[in-house]
């Protein structure tokens, strides 16, 4: 009887079982939480990424190639009937937003434009390739660039466009892949990033 009481006391007395049981259950909790730091760290890099991107991009655009391209061309004195040196009005350049491909390019008006749509496709990729040095999973897809009115330029200006829009380039349709996230099946969009210059010389295909 004796004997049968010290086993149980000794029994009774081993916490190994339990300090497994323990760990078992903080494990779960102790990897959600390194895995969440990761994942900030992550997330932080990337939308420092991202906006690094859009500057890039934009100073890119500012100063090379206009992707709306059949504004270049377009004389608002002679065609609109707007007076030489003037600024051109709002109403007759409302905007434009480009958008594209790896191999094309469409521009669409934010209003009614008197100008021809054209986009040039390689202009639009250039700046596209620039940003990808920065952050390389952006594609053409992701990119969407804004020609919005100023009230710079003037009109029947012989060196360029007559307009001297804000430049704006913005990412869209980008996630962040969480580690933690995968396992609750969410994801984090990385919208919202962009940058704006005014246009400069809108000409050639090399920035500083």
């Amino acid at each position: 009887m004796n004997q049968l009481f010290h086993l149980f006391r000794r029994i009774s007395g081993d916490r190994t079982a339990a300090s497994a049981a323990e760990f078992a259950l903080v494990l779960p909790l102790l990897l959600l939480f390194i895995f969440g730091i990761i994942d900030v760290g992550r997330l932080m890099w990337e939308w420092n990424q991202a906006e690094k991107a859009t500057q890039m991009g934009v100073r890119f655009a500012a100063v090379t190639d206009v992707v709306p391209s059949g504004l270049v061309s377009y004389d608002f004195t002679t065609i609109s009937g707007v007076v030489q040196g003037a600024p051109v009005s709002l109403a007759l350049f409302p905007g434009v937003s480009c958008t594209g491909t790896a191999t094309t390019a469409a521009c669409t008006c934010k209003g009614t434009c008197g100008f021809p749509l054209t986009a040039n496709a390689t202009a639009f990729n250039n700046i596209v390739t620039r940003m990808a040095r920065i952050e390389s999973r952006i594609t053409p897809a992701n990119v969407v660039i804004d020609y919005d009115y100023s009230g710079l330029g003037f009109a029947g200006n012989p060196y360029g466009p007559d307009v001297a829009p804000t430049v704006t380039v913005r990412i869209r349709d980008m996630e962040f892949e969480s580690l933690v996230g995968r396992l609750f099946g969410s994801t984090l969009d990385k919208e919202g990033f962009a940058s704006s210059l005014t246009l400069e010389d809108g000409t050639g295909s090399v920035s500083n």
